[in-house]
């Protein structure tokens, strides 16, 4: 077993910050994260999620990985549009 997945594994089995749940690893398709520099989606990664109020936990090799794609240190697959909009203000 490897260092990381040391740490990703101490992620796993422990108790939610938020609520009396449990954090269990669950594989994600798709997750947007929003860095200083602009948003990243991963494909196919496996975060913590507390099976109780969904709370989602992620490892440093995770938000490493984010802001190495978002400061151009590390290649991304493909540049994909995001819609942008303006709501009215409300009353």
């Amino acid at each position: 077993m490897t260092s990381t997945d040391i740490t990703k594994n101490a992620l796993y089995g422990q108790l939610c910050e938020h609520c009396d749940g449990t954090v269990r690893p669950k594989k994600i398709d798709r997750e947007a994260f929003k860095h200083k520099k602009g948003f990243i989606i991963l494909e196919g990664i496996t975060v913590g999620v507390c099976d109780t109020c969904g709370m989602r936990y992620y490892s440093a090799e995770i938000l490493h990985a984010v802001h190495d794609i978002a400061t151009g240190a590390k290649p991304f697959d493909r540049i994909e549009k995001i819609p942008v909009s303006h709501l009215p203000e409300g009353p």
